[in-house]
């Protein structure tokens, strides 16, 4: 490659894990050509500041002059164990499309060259449908369940539904005519069955891995556990609060949900920004300044950065960062209208207050000759009760 391939292919690289079979991204910028790449994610819970790593790669991405692609997998969603029943699945797609957007251009990202596409669009064609009988002919539910071992999920007697799923994944390379496939480590399994798509006489695809983020409480940090995550519309009093409750040990820096914060979201934000630092407030200091991960880490295991410290500093950088995607919510009265339908509050029901039975022997209660020679309180009243007459 040139020198202007090699920048760009440098570009496209940057902050991640790995990259499966990057001869393939190679030899399309040698040519001169602009890489076909797509993102997807399967519209389920609301997005999270986890969304942040793969939005700073997209937005990598489009600086290195490739074309991105969106899936918003509908269908996906429906797949893995009902999370996104049918009827809520139209409006939670709406919704994934107005955050996604919001995250993008929160970190100064234009969305003009970004392409959406509605996973139901083409995979309930007939050519597409035929591929999955045809694949899954091809595969066994060994290989099935392990490629969706960590998106899918699991349970003794799992619905077929979830076998399906990286079925689906591998196909969808080959139907929206791309050259690479942009995922977490969480989908490691299901992106790498290079293997699959050449059994039905397509081609191999590259594939470019982004860091597994650590959540909150220090696993993986996830749409469907909400101690794990901060919601991108959490008030800024939420953010503090699920910042300060966070598990942080101190001289820790392994599954360091806060740190990772700092890793794969606030630093690459900032360097977006063009501020490329995150800052430290101390009361009685000078403030802690970082431009590297690097040497955070060494000041959080040495002590010097506290949990104490750092955690206010990422629950304020955070708001910060979240503020544009707040205002662009607060000007839409159509993204809160499909925010209530895509995730309407649950119905509470009220508890019918169960009459006790008290028995006949407690005071005022009517003794049982009582009650057998007036089994009916109309028929109690004396014979001199006259009626009220009528106005």
């Amino acid at each position: 490659m040139d020198a202007s391939a090699q920048a760009r292919f440098d570009l496209i690289r940057e902050n991640l894990e790995e990259i499966l079979n990057p001869e393939i991204v190679e030899s399309i910028l040698a040519e001169g050509r602009n890489p076909r790449i797509y993102w997807g994610t399967a519209t389920t819970g609301r997005p999270h500041t986890g969304y942040f790593t793969p939005a700073i790669k997209i937005a990598q991405l489009l600086a290195a002059g490739c074309e991105v692609v969106i899936l918003l997998a509908d269908v996906h969603a429906f797949l893995d164990s009902m999370k996104a029943p049918l009827e809520l699945v139209e409006n939670r797609v709406k919704y994934y499309e107005k955050v996604i957007r919001a995250i993008l251009e929160s970190v100064g990202v234009s969305t003009e060259k970004l392409e959406f596409v509605l996973g139901s669009s083409y995979q309930r064609n007939s050519d597409y449908v035929m591929d999955v009988y045809r694949l899954a002919a091809l595969t066994s539910e060994h290989d099935a369940k392990k490629a969706g071992a960590e998106i899918v999920k699991q349970s003794a007697n799992a619905p077929l539904s979830g076998l399906l799923y990286p079925i689906l994944q591998v196909l969808d390379e080959e139907y929206l005519k791309v050259d690479a496939e942009l995922g977490g480590m969480s989908h490691l399994p299901c992106i790498a069955a290079t293997e699959w798509l050449p059994k039905l006489g397509y081609r191999k695809r590259a594939h470019l891995v982004t860091p597994m983020v650590a959540g909150l409480n220090g696993g993986k940090m996830s749409s469907s556990d909400p101690d794990s995550k901060i919601d991108l519309l959490d008030p800024p009093e939420s953010v503090a609060k699920k910042v300060r409750k966070s598990e942080a040990i101190p001289k820790v820096i392994e599954n360091n949900g806060v740190i990772a914060i700092v890793e794969f979201v606030l630093l690459p934000a900032a360097k977006l920004s063009g501020k490329n630092e995150f800052r430290v407030e101390r009361r009685d200091a000078e403030p802690l300044i970082y431009t590297d991960i690097q040497k955070l880490k060494d000041d959080y295991v040495n002590d010097i950065l506290t949990p104490q410290l750092l955690k206010p500093a990422v629950a304020e950088a955070l708001t910060n960062l979240m503020a544009p995607i707040h205002q662009a919510y607060q000007n839409s009265p159509e993204w809160q209208e499909i925010t209530l339908k895509a995730y309407p509050p649950p119905t509470v029901q009220k508890k019918v207050k169960k009459v006790k039975d008290k028995g006949s022997r407690y005071p005022g209660a009517k003794k049982e000759t009582e009650i057998a020679s007036h089994p009916n309180p109309e028929e109690s009243k004396t014979e001199t009760e006259e009626p009220k007459a009528e106005a």
